[in-house]
Parts: structure tokens; sequence; C-alpha cells
């Protein structure tokens, strides 16, 4: 194995873990008012309507088929019925159908971002980076899947024989970068996208996903008084007088 190999499936992703917790950390103690999700709602709102749903929601299920997918092993599946085939169906079809809603939100998003000036005007920098990367990392990761579980080899590639048991022994601190030697390469370039965006996650607007609004139900009303009559009464006409100009003021005092 080369120092590249071993940089990428040891070094690298030891590192983009570190950078991810070290950076969750630090944002949450020295930047919590910059811990929002930076909403553009108010510059444009029928494509956000459109393309927001179709992403968060398509996320949500490709995060649980990834956690399924790496953290359970092939022989917890087959101890409990689940034939690698029948696995192999549950994990492709509905990942694909997920995978097609967060291309298509994605894409809805950032051609709301380009096109609408005022939501463009409102992106910053660090914005820009986060969403080449993480079009990068989704890119990859729909092309991976449509290439080698979809159209692939019958059966499609086992992920759980190689890269699965790399992720879990990399967490445990016990590198075997030798299981990521025969992957495929749209899988290697999933990978190595997918860590980046791990790494420069913290201090991107991708800090949101750990807010949790816990305390919404909760928290006291807020109470709202209208004004009273006796408030209002105290107005008086003066109050909303035209302002008299300079020269007719001096002409006043003139008088006076």
């Amino acid at each position: 194995m080369t120092g590249i190999e071993a940089f990428l499936w040891v070094a690298f992703p030891w590192l983009a873990i570190a950078a991810f917790v070290i950076g969750i950390i630090w944002r949450w103690r020295y930047d919590q008012m910059g811990w929002t999700t930076h909403s553009s709602q108010i510059y444009e709102s029928k494509l956000l309507r459109l393309s927001s749903p179709l992403f968060h929601w398509g996320m949500l299920f490709v995060i649980i088929g990834h956690l399924m997918g790496l953290a359970i092993p092939k022989s917890w599946t087959r101890a409990i019925g689940i034939s690698d085939h029948a696995y192999h169906l549950i994990a492709t079809i509905p990942g694909t159908i997920a995978g097609v809603a967060v291309v298509l939100g994605i894409f809805g998003l950032l051609y709301r971002r380009v096109v609408n000036r005022s939501v463009f005007l409102s992106t910053a920098t660090s914005d820009k980076v986060m969403y080449v990367l993480l079009v990068a990392a989704l890119l990859s990761g729909f092309i991976a899947t449509v290439s080698t579980q979809v159209f692939g080899q019958a059966g499609g590639y086992d992920y759980r024989e190689t890269i699965s048991p790399w992720i879990r022994q990399l967490l445990i601190f016990n590198a075997q970068p030798e299981l990521m030697a025969d992957v495929p390469w749209q899988f290697k370039l999933h990978v190595v996208a997918g860590f980046t965006l791990l790494a420069v996650w913290p201090f991107t607007r991708l800090v949101h996903a750990f807010s949790v609004p816990v305390g919404y139900s909760t928290r006291p009303y807020v109470v709202y008084r209208s004004r009273g009559a006796e408030v209002q009464s105290r107005r008086t006409e003066d109050q909303w007088s035209p302002i008299r100009s300079n020269e007719a003021q001096l002409k006043r005092e003139k008088m006076l």
C-alpha cells in the first residue's frame, strides 16, 4: 500500500473527524450567535417551499441508509433472516428514490441561489465552499449507487464486506486500510468527498443540523398587551403637528 493510500484511508479520515469534533465544540462555545441556517426565505419562498422539503426529507432517508449499511454487520441481518439479496433490494430501491429527491432538491436550491439576485448577494464565501463540497459528496454517492447497485453486476457491489468494516475499525482506532484496496473508484471518491465535507461542517451553516427546538413546547408564552384608553388619551395633537420651518420659527420668536 502506497503512502497516498495510507493517508486517504487512515490519516485523512481521522483528521476530518478530529476537525469535526473540535470545530463543533469551538463553534458552540464561541459563536452561538452564528449558529443558524442564515435563512433567505425573506427574499424568495416559492422555490424554497419545493426544493427544501425534497432535499431535507431525502437526506433523512439517505442518512438512515448510511447508518444501516455502515453500522450493522452482514452477520446481524443474516441472523434475523434477511438474505443478502433481500437486503440489497431494501437498501437500493429506497436509497435510489431518496437519492433522486436529494439531487433534485439540492439543484433546486442552487438554481434559486444563483438566479435570484437577492439570495445570491446574501450568500457568504463559506456558503459557496459548503455548496461545492456538499454537491461533490451528494453526486459522488448518487453516481456510486446508480452505477454499481442499480446498473452494475447482479446483486450490486457488496460494500458491507469492505467499506463497512473499514469504517467501523477506523472508529475504534484499529485502521485496516487494506480493506479499501479493491473498492470501486466511485465509492472511494464518495468516501473522500464525504470526509472532506465532514471536516468543514462546523465552520458552515450546516451546523444547524444539530439544532433541535427541544424547548419550543415548554417555553413561556410571549405576552402582548394592547394600549388601553388611558394610554391613548395622553396623546396630544401637538405631538403629531408638522415641524415648522426655520423662517417661521424665527418670525415667531421676534414677535414674542
